[in-house]
């Protein structure tokens, strides 16, 4: 995998590409040491897009990254969940036992929200869009603020969502 850096108002965001496709995009404290520093024609393909795309995003501009090839390592069930994450419109928020009801495994809202928090790829699989059934935000691996800020800038902020 090789990495680059970008900033967004958030913070210094890692991407990480293969040959394939975008596999990594995190808020970063720190660099990720297993990644490579001389991308190849093809992942710095991945990387430049991703970064174009992210840049949209915060200016405004984009509201959706189906364009861009993502290949998120994880198991079969955090690989669905993550699919269903990218069904979910921007600006709009879905609960965790709701996405759980559209996978088919009524029962399993907990497991969406460990899939969601393994979820290597930041804002461009809408993690931050999933909320508590009563409304409330709940976890979020960059920070409660960071989902708050996230949904607001996607226009996601009814008055009832943040108590």
């Amino acid at each position: 995998m090789t990495p680059t850096w970008i900033e967004t108002p958030l913070g210094t965001c890692q991407l990480a590409a293969t040959d394939e496709a975008l596999v990594w995009a995190k808020l970063a404290d720190a660099p990720e040491k297993h990644l490579e520093d001389r991308p190849s024609r093809a992942a710095r393909h991945h990387l430049e897009a991703a970064t174009e795309a992210l840049r949209e995003y915060f200016d405004g501009a984009r509201r959706q990254f189906d364009d861009l090839e993502l290949a998120p390592s994880g198991t079969p069930f955090q690989v669905a969940v993550w699919n269903a994450l990218r069904e979910i419109p921007h600006g709009e928020t879905e609960s965790y036992g709701g996405l759980a009801r559209r996978l088919g495994r009524p029962g399993a809202a907990r497991a969406v929200g460990m899939a969601n928090h393994h979820n290597p790829i930041w804002i461009i699989i809408p993690c931050h869009r999933v909320i508590g059934a009563d409304g409330s935000l709940t976890g979020y691996g960059g920070g409660l603020p960071v989902k708050e800020w996230l949904l607001a800038h996607e226009g996601a902020r009814p008055a009832s969502l943040f108590r």
